[in-house]
């Protein structure tokens, strides 16, 4: 009989299981699919029994005062839902979290001029960080007022809130940082939502994190080592970009369960190679890596007792280089496992979802919605596709479909293992879990890994604002 070629045809899919969120740290019943029917259903991991109430600084102009009293109002109280299949009814900051939430004392309310022209003469930009950095400072002098500073940036702003080499979000999220000071940014857009379930959801779980509480964490996958870290590494160019030496790395530490969310900013020291390279795709030397490693390998066994990881995983979306390969084997040569995996988007690809013929059907038929979240199509034994966004009937309130966004045929990304052993559906559900780890969204997921998405926030953060010291921060001040 002739063989059959089977070279042009893809190997069977796998169909991963929506992860589970934790909402309690001692009863493993409570979990749940949907973060916010958990939240629900449960309450959040941390109770926050240290605290009264949360109380929240405001600083913004004299014009929005009604509408930022409008917006608080909402989070606090009880909202109802629409015909949404994935948000429930908002049931109010209390009954969520267990403790009210409130306006700070009347010091750390301040007012922010209405216009750029208010607040001095000079270029716009210039005029909107040194309104924002005075701000912040008068608030830090009353820290011990509040919890959390909501920060409203008027669209009457505009001409001074970015530029090539300035965006006021950052600034903020940068002097906050350095301040230790939790902050909230919102602009006019927020204060005149209409879903105003949706962005209460949004704000009460910000607000909660950023004054130290946990929403949730994710509950233990099957396969993984409980002494599991996850790493995102992040690369940014800084100053004059054809000079590609400057290359600030951020390495972002998590604990097995999405706890011990931790950043570490580091400059590369050694020049590069290759740099026009570095300037298309930025990559660290062997020592540099070593040395953002063992910083990160530090922050964790300060968290832990000062015990090893057994495993560690780390995510990037360039490709590793052999000299950060053996850089990070230097580093991690005490830990027993390494799992380093290479994420980028597959735009290329598209998935439709087929439905089994009926019977007495000649073929199958394209179903209404889009292939399901999870969906995982080995490629090589090295390389898999991944289907982060997608149909997720598992979080559906009723048990129907739920596909976020409800918009396009949504395309995978590639998941490239470049050290490492093990199946590719261990790593594969570890970046779908990973992906609804975004404390600082109401939505089931984020279309990459918090690993991804926040290292690569905070390296922009860097670039853009090179005074931020290079040390460890908590993850609430960058949300």
């Amino acid at each position: 009989m002739k063989p059959v070629d089977l070279s042009d045809r893809l190997a069977p899919y796998t169909a991963l299981g929506e992860p589970l969120l934790a909402f309690s740290a001692t009863d493993a019943s409570r979990v749940d699919t949907n973060p916010l029917r958990g939240l629900a259903r449960f309450g959040g991991y941390s109770t926050m029994a240290h605290a009264e109430r949360v109380r929240v600084a405001i600083a913004g102009p004299d014009s929005g005062r009604v509408s930022r009293r409008l917006l608080l109002r909402n989070v606090i109280e009880p909202q109802q839902a629409g015909a949404d299949s994935y948000t429930p009814d908002y049931p109010g900051f209390e009954a969520l979290f267990g403790l009210p939430l409130s306006p700070a004392a009347p010091c750390a309310q301040l007012t922010l001029p209405e216009r750029i022209e208010d607040i001095g003469e000079g270029p716009a930009v210039h005029l909107v960080r040194t309104a924002v950095s005075d701000a912040l400072r008068k608030l830090d002098l009353v820290r011990g007022e509040f919890d959390v500073a909501v920060i409203h940036l008027p669209d009457a702003w505009e001409l001074g809130l970015r530029s090539d080499d300035f965006d006021a979000h950052d600034e903020i999220k940068a002097i906050g940082a350095e301040l230790g000071l939790p902050t909230q940014v919102i602009n006019d857009k927020a204060l005149s939502f209409s879903y105003t379930e949706s962005i209460s959801w949004r704000l009460a779980i910000a607000l909660f994190t950023k004054a130290g509480g946990t929403p949730w964490r994710l509950a233990p996958l099957t396969g993984v080592p409980e002494r599991t870290a996850y790493i995102g590494l992040a690369y940014a160019l800084r100053g004059d970009p054809s000079d590609a030496r400057y290359v600030t790395c951020c390495s972002q530490m998590f604990d097995s369960d999405g706890g011990g969310m931790q950043f570490v900013a580091y400059d590369a020291h050694d020049p590069v190679e290759d740099s026009t390279e570095a300037r298309r795709k930025p990559y660290l030397s062997r020592d540099d890596m070593r040395s953002v490693l063992a910083r990160s390998l530090r922050l964790y066994q300060s968290r832990n007792g000062g015990d090893t990881p057994l495993r560690v995983v780390i995510h990037k979306t360039t490709s590793f280089k052999e000299q950060e390969l053996a850089g990070l084997s230097d580093a991690l040569s005490a830990v027993d496992e390494i799992e380093c995996v290479n994420i980028t988007p597959a735009r290329s690809w598209r998935g439709v979802r087929i439905v089994s013929k009926s019977a007495g059907g000649a073929k199958g038929t394209p179903d209404n919605y889009p292939v399901h979240r999870g969906t995982m199509i080995p490629m090589s034994g090295t390389t898999a596709l991944l289907w982060i966004a997608g149909n997720a009937p598992a979080a559906a309130l009723h048990g129907q479909s739920y596909y976020q966004g409800g918009k396009s045929i949504p395309s995978p990304v590639m998941l490239t293992r470049h050290m490492g052993q093990g199946p590719l559906e261990l790593i594969a559900s570890e970046v779908l879990a990973l992906s609804k780890m975004d404390w600082n969204n109401d939505a089931l997921y984020g279309h990459d890994p918090v690993t991804i998405k926040y290292s690569q926030r905070l390296a922009g953060i860097i670039a853009n604002v090179p005074s931020l010291p290079r040390s460890e921060f908590p993850y609430r001040l960058f949300m």
